[in-house]
């Protein structure tokens, strides 16, 4: 028995980076919107746990800006999302230092799902945001990114624009800075 066919319905598939940063270039805003919606998540999530919730959205906001207007320095060199990362962190710490490190107010949740967690966990974040907060900022992005985005060292490298062992290196100084700190805050446990 044969199936009867049907007419074929055109479903958009899914464009990659690639070709939304090509249709951007060019001042597609629909293609504006899309990159934006793609990428909102990440920008947000790294600029919370940099700058603090307070100033994510203003930072999220100027990232966004400086991506457009920049968008034809872009070449292509690194993946879109690398570009992306430094342009994040770059304007996460112009903030920083333009703030002069003001105290930052703890998350109570995690930014990509917006759900309150149990009581134990809250604790353990705010904890753990409150000494992310005082450490340096250059380690507290290497942490970050590593740990929260889950980047390898080489792409870490290449965000921001350092050696792989300075990666390293970075990374192994921020979680000792971070344990010192967590002590001092009174936690006892191993991360």
């Amino acid at each position: 028995m044969e199936l009867p066919q049907q007419d074929s319905v055109d479903v958009p598939k899914p464009r990659d980076l690639t070709e939304i940063v090509a249709a951007c270039r060019v001042g597609d805003r629909a293609m504006q919107r899309e990159l934006f919606e793609r990428c909102r998540e990440p920008v947000f999530r790294l600029a919370a746990r940099m700058v603090g919730p307070q100033d994510a959205a203003d930072v999220s906001q100027q990232v966004f800006l400086r991506v457009f207007q920049s968008l034809e320095a872009f070449a292509g060199r690194s993946s879109f999302m690398t570009w992306l990362y430094r342009v994040t962190t770059n304007e996460c710490l112009q903030w920083i230092r333009h703030t002069r490190r003001r105290p930052t107010d703890f998350l109570g949740f995690d930014p990509t799902d917006h759900r309150p967690s149990g009581t134990s966990a809250i604790m353990n974040k705010d904890l753990l945001e409150s000494a992310l907060s005082r450490i340096d900022p250059d380690l507290r992005c290497v942490f970050l990114l590593r740990e929260v985005e889950e980047l390898s060292y080489a792409r870490i490298a290449e965000v921001l624009e350092i050696a792989e062992g300075t990666v390293a290196s970075r990374l192994n100084r921020a979680r000792q800075e971070l344990k010192a700190v967590l002590r001092t805050l009174g936690w006892s446990g191993e991360p």
